[in-house]
């Protein structure tokens, strides 16, 4: 029989939330409009599956809204709560430009140019250990299209190295993790961006906003504290050698090793670098310019900053999104090096590879669409912001956002889930408090935060674990080392970003006093032993 991870029985809980469903049908109690959530969030936690839960959340929402009938529930679910998502011409896009930038990740993968790039950076000499976990933190800055698809390349790279360079796998599983899921969340082009903007936009819709999500991304970008300060807290730990709790002992007994032959593996069939940095380029630049080309005010000339903002601003992101990623991928596909004597075939089986890879999340996307507009349905919402007595509670609404997003993500692993179940609650509801379109994006970069939190530590967090397994560490390990840097973070999180941020103090001016905080801390514990 197959149990959850709380060791009860699959079948227990969904009797739990049948029974549950059931008597709020029958009562019809204002609480019932909390239950769906509430549901996603249990099936979640225990069997550590965003799409069950989020699938569970919309049925048992439309369960609800159909007067307890399963069966105009199921099609209320597929004709009132799916179907009109697929109406959209940026949720269309958002499911291409996922599917293909995945394939474009898997080829840069494969071809090999990012292993000789790695190897050329760590070189020879003195403090090759420092310049190897520099050289992983670059590369996995460089792999900002994909948080999973990062995990896997920067690990797999650098495993062997780490070994010669008496760097510690479990540092090394650190570094990984920590470009990963934090990277992808800040890149304005990742194949996180199309989910993140399909959220913004039906959560402003739901507070009965209009907007544009791209410009909301980019204006949420200075708020999204735990993001850039793990960047700040990892680049800390390289240089500063900070590390916290266990990380400590680990690090010194690798580093007591002697250093194991670098010629070793120097020479195996690495593609030129030039195979994965000039499709990253063409990314980028067909980004730009088709946002450019399409979205500017005309005449295009000349071209000023307000004319640059209009752009991204504009409703051409979904045709820029995925005319960009095609090219990427066919630059990606020309210049993919021969192996064996065959080209084509396996860049093609590469590509391949990574669509099927996405798969997964575009499901996890689809069910966060169809929870949201149950959630909007039942008026969930407006109930919460009802629950939130006071307009001086809106201040520290960023703070509780984070952490509730915080404790989801952590207790159930999934980042993505964690932002279906609260984007539909937490911008209508600070947008029913009073709050503004500049308060609203906090909340964005909030909700951002926290979901990325357990993505970044959770020991059911996908991430987390392929981190781990790349590096050739246990899960256990990994979470262990990694949970005092990612404690320290969401502090300074809170107490420089999110708490002054909601009274209103500028993001930069907090980003600025955060990173600081978290530089005098390495420089005060450089070099010892914390554990």
């Amino acid at each position: 029989m197959k149990t959850t991870g709380r060791h009860l029985p699959v079948w227990s809980v969904g009797i739990l939330i049948s029974v549950v469903s059931l008597v709020l049908v029958w009562g019809q109690w204002e609480v019932s409009k909390l239950w769906p959530p509430l549901a996603a969030v249990m099936v979640i936690l225990f069997t550590r599956n965003a799409l069950a839960g989020l699938l569970t959340g919309g049925f048992v929402g439309a369960f609800l809204l159909m007067g307890g009938n399963p069966l105009a529930a199921t099609g209320s679910v597929v004709n009132d709560h799916l179907w009109p998502s697929l109406q959209s011409s940026w949720k269309i896009g958002a499911i291409l430009f996922t599917l293909i930038l995945g394939g474009f990740a898997a080829i840069l993968e494969a071809g090999g140019g990012f292993n000789r790039m790695m190897h050329k950076a760590v070189g020879s000499g003195q403090e090759t250990n420092r310049r190897l976990e520099s050289a992983a933190a670059g590369l996995g800055l460089l792999c900002f299209f994909d948080g999973l698809a990062n995990s896997m390349v920067v690990g797999r790279v650098s495993r062997d190295l780490a070994d010669q360079h008496g760097v510690a796998r479990v540092k090394l599983a650190y570094i990984v993790d920590s470009t990963s899921s934090a990277v992808a969340c800040l890149a304005f082009i990742s194949t996180w961006i199309a989910f993140q903007l399909s959220m913004i936009g039906d959560a402003f819709a739901l507070a009965g906003r209009t907007v544009n999500p791209y410009a909301i991304f980019l204006q949420s970008l200075p708020y999204n504290f735990y993001c850039w300060f793990t960047l700040v807290m990892l680049f800390v730990a390289i240089w500063y050698r900070f590390h916290p709790g266990p990380m400590a002992g680990l690090v010194a007994e690798a580093e007591n090793h002697p250093p194991g032959d670098t010629s070793e593996n120097e020479e195996t069939s690495n593609g030129p670098v030039v195979s994965s940095l000039l499709p990253l380029g063409a990314l980028m630049a067909a980004f730009f310019v088709g946002f450019v080309a399409l979205g500017s005010p005309r005449p295009i000339w000349p071209l000023g900053k307000e004319k640059i903002v209009a752009a991204f601003g504009s409703d051409a992101g979904p045709t820029v999104l995925v005319t960009a990623s095609v090219l990427a991928a066919f630059i990606a596909l020309i210049m993919f090096p021969s192996q064996n004597g065959a080209k084509w075939k396996p860049a093609l089986k590469a590509f391949l590879r990574g669509v099927r890879t996405m798969m997964a999340p575009i499901f996890i996307l689809l069910a966060a669409w169809i929870l949201g507009s149950v959630i909007s349905a039942l008026g969930t919402a407006a109930m919460i912001s009802n629950l939130v007595t006071g307009s001086d509670s809106l201040p520290l609404l960023p703070v509780l956002v984070f952490l509730t997003g915080a404790l989801i993500s952590f207790s159930t692993g999934t980042s993505w889930g964690t932002m279906g179940i609260l984007f539909p609650l937490a911008v209508p509801a600070a947008a029913a408090l009073g709050g503004s379109d500049g308060f609203l994006t906090i909340i964005v970069a909030a909700v951002f935060s926290g979901a990325v939190f357990g993505d970044h530590c959770s020991p059911f967090s996908d991430t987390t674990i392929v981190s781990s397994i790349s590096c050739g560490v246990t899960p256990h390990d990994h979470v262990r080392t990694q949970i005092p840097y990612a404690l320290i973070t969401a502090v300074v999180a809170i107490g420089f970003g999110f708490l002054p941020a909601g009274f209103g103090v500028s993001g930069w001016i907090s980003l600025v006093l955060g990173a600081g905080s978290l530089v005098l801390l390495g420089l005060f514990f450089k070099n010892r032993r914390l554990d």
